[in-house]
């Protein structure tokens, strides 16, 4: 816990929360491929107050959506107050922020003196608006891309124009609405969904971010988050926002390493380096038939993601 005590929050008015705020001092997490990033409202304090040994790979403290205009600023300094006093964490800390023309500018030069992991803003929708950003952004907090617009999708694959870009997300529900789609279109087998969802991968995957697949709403509905799950790591994704401990668990489980698949990668890798020292560089295994550079270096990219 963050705190021992966090009854005391909920009479304190705004100008007593951002006397809290300290410099931070805490641990960081070193998480480079994530599995699962799990949205957390920060007006939950039980919630909020639990962000040191959540399960969750990433921690989003969102205050975008879910959060009323009126609760905006409380929102943001409980954030603040909550980060600046996490003495470490084994998860990313992220907070999304508003769209940058709807506070979001103001809300990250607030959150500069905190250092979370990474910013993470709503609704961007080309270069212009991600350089806008890295203009206010801390030089130690790197920054995540919601890609929940039709603008935003179009130009993805251009997005990453600063080394501080590692992440984005895709809002599939803001994204459909942007589009002029009913909701009632997000089902499996959905050929516009699958399309989505491949373009989003791939253009990510050409730009140099790191993709995760977007919130399944239905939180109790476990069944088809998995069957989402299994989706997208089938398609190539390596992460899943979640809602709930529930959700974390499954996509822990699903976009995790498979001992299996390492094990045939450490074996391939080795037998082909064997096999390069004898200037053979495609040959016939009696294990896994034929590997060459190609099959190599797949086993390379599954040992790299352990």
């Amino acid at each position: 816990m963050v705190f021992d005590d966090i009854s005391i929050f909920e009479d304190m008015d705004d100008a007593w929360l951002e006397g809290l705020i300290q410099k931070p001092e805490r641990i960081k997490a070193e998480i480079s491929n994530p599995r699962s990033a799990m949205m957390l409202n920060p007006l939950k304090l039980k919630h909020l107050n639990k962000i040191d040994h959540l399960d969750a790979d990433v921690i989003v403290i969102n205050l975008e959506d879910g959060v009323a205009p009126q609760m905006k600023k409380r929102a943001l300094l409980l954030s603040a107050v909550f980060i600046s006093h996490l003495k470490n964490s084994t998860s990313k800390i992220i907070v999304r922020v508003n769209p940058i023309y709807e506070g979001g500018k103001e809300e990250i030069a607030f959150l500069n003196q905190v250092k979370p992991d990474v910013i993470r803003v709503a609704k961007i929708r080309e270069v212009s608006d991600v350089q806008k950003v890295l203009e206010i952004l801390d030089s130690d907090i790197k920054l995540h891309i919601s890609v929940e617009t039709k603008e935003s999708l179009q130009n993805l694959s251009n997005l990453n124009v600063d080394s501080k870009v590692e992440c984005c997300s895709l809002g599939i529900m803001d994204m459909l609405n942007s589009m002029g789609l009913p909701h009632s279109v997000l089902e499996f087998g959905n050929p516009t969904i699958e399309y989505i969802m491949s373009r989003f991968l791939v253009d990510a995957k050409i730009a140099g971010i790191y993709p995760i697949g977007f919130t399944y709403q239905d939180y109790e509905n476990l069944n088809d988050f998995r069957k989402w799950c299994k989706l997208e790591r089938s398609m190539g994704y390596g992460a899943k926002s979640c809602l709930g401990p529930k959700q974390v668990e499954i996509a822990n489980e699903i976009f995790g390493t498979n001992e299996e698949e390492i094990e045939k990668a450490k074996y391939i890798k080795r037998r082909f380096e064997e096999m390069v020292k004898e200037h053979i560089s495609g040959f016939m295994d009696d294990k896994y038939g034929f590997i060459d550079e190609p099959i190599y270096k797949d086993a390379l990219l599954i040992l790299g993601q352990i």
